[in-house]
């Protein structure tokens, strides 16, 4: 090995290396291992998943699928008959679609096709962070402009930040972690001023109150996310799609991707997921009563502060550190995503709407801790 290839070796890893990555964190079966107790035990409620999806009808419907694929052959056409069944689901052409291997694959593919060394993207904090890492790893610069509180956006900064090396801007609406849906005035005010690429994500859009979709030729620098993971409950097979005008969508189906992209499988099963509507829709429906029983049942809870949500989790800030109940929590094998601060608020964390039974368990376990931090308070006072 030559002394300049090393050099250049050592330089490039070391470059790499400082790249920040996701990080699923906590598992399931290891915190089952580590607590020594069965796997269907632990409450997991840290990763958005839609659990009110049926897994027997859903679990059917794969079955079937098995016995009318061929696995040895390529998905030459899957791809055109999701968008077609897409279009109808959505009364829109199947030019405005584009099928992706999930929506965190989809936004790399826009990075990768927009943002050259130098370019800035503009997106709002706190909020999803896929884009980041997609950008940085392009070597451009990711401008975050903090949210207002309570989370609204702050219009006027996110406009002054534009400048002429602004080629994306990336919101997030519903917003992952804060579960807000933005204002659509905001939006639009947004768009219609925004020189580049406009990613409006909407992978929680089936769990709030409005969606761009039905607008979005009015905005020809607009592309909106989608995903089945959420409200088709298909967070294993990572499926996602954009809707853009066609201009925008032919170059993102042409000119990004690689052959077979995303697996027929996941195609297939995706098309059943929108023949079948009414599983979704059911699914939906459930978890959004659900999640306002939750929301009530939080509030109730001294200590502990539940904002309002439109999606399919809750955002709470608690008076308890949160590193503190982190730990508690997972000793009664529960698992919430730990956000820490976010803006003003000091201990946040974000909770996937779980089923009945796996949130009374949750309020059961916060209740026990509150409780025990007010004792411990008492016990101090009087000391």
């Amino acid at each position: 090995m030559s002394t300049s290839y090393r050099v250049w070796l050592d330089e490039k890893l070391a470059k790499l290396n400082t790249i920040d990555c996701y990080s699923a964190g906590v598992t399931p079966e290891g915190l089952s291992d580590q607590l020594g107790v069965g796997l269907l035990e632990i409450v997991k409620l840290n990763f958005n998943e839609n659990l009110y999806i049926d897994r027997t009808k859903q679990t059917a419907i794969m079955k079937q699928l098995c016995d009318e694929i061929d696995l040895r052959m390529y998905p030459e056409d899957e791809e055109i008959k999701l968008r077609q069944k897409l279009g109808q689901h959505l009364k829109v052409s199947e030019d405005f679609l584009v099928v992706g291997n999930a929506g965190d694959e989809l936004i790399d593919r826009m990075v990768r096709l927009f943002i050259e060394p130098g370019d800035v993207a503009v997106a709002f904090t706190p909020s999803f962070a896929i884009p980041r890492l997609c950008v940085k790893r392009q070597g451009g610069q990711y401008l975050e402009i903090p949210l207002n509180a309570d989370f609204p956006l702050d219009l006027n900064a996110l406009l002054g930040a534009i400048s002429e090396k602004t080629r994306l801007l990336y919101l997030c609406s519903p917003n992952n972690p804060t579960a807000n849906q933005l204002n659509p005035n905001d939006i639009e005010k947004l768009v219609r001023a925004f020189p580049g690429i406009v990613i409006l994500d909407e992978a929680y859009g089936e769990f709030a109150d409005y969606s761009f979709i039905s607008r979005i030729e009015d905005f020809p620098n607009m592309i909106i996310l989608r995903t089945f993971s959420k409200a088709f409950g298909l967070a294993m097979l990572r499926l996602g799609y954009a809707v853009a005008n066609p201009e925008l969508a032919k170059i993102l189906r042409d000119k990004a991707p690689l052959p077979y992209p995303v697996s027929g499988f996941s195609i297939r099963m995706g098309i059943k997921m929108l023949e079948n509507i009414t599983i979704a829709q059911s699914a939906v429906s459930a978890l959004i009563t659900e999640r306002t029983n939750l929301i009530e049942q939080l509030n109730q809870i001294q200590g502990i502060q539940a904002f309002a949500s439109q999606a399919d989790f809750v955002l709470i800030n608690t008076q308890t550190p949160a590193d503190q109940l982190y730990t508690k929590l997972l000793k009664r094998g529960i698992i919430l995503k730990k956000w820490g601060k976010l803006l003003q608020y000091e201990n946040c964390f974000r909770i996937t709407v779980g089923l009945p039974q796996m949130n009374a368990k949750l309020i059961e376990a916060l209740k026990q801790i509150q409780e025990g931090e007010k004792t411990n308070e008492n016990s101090r006072g009087s000391a």
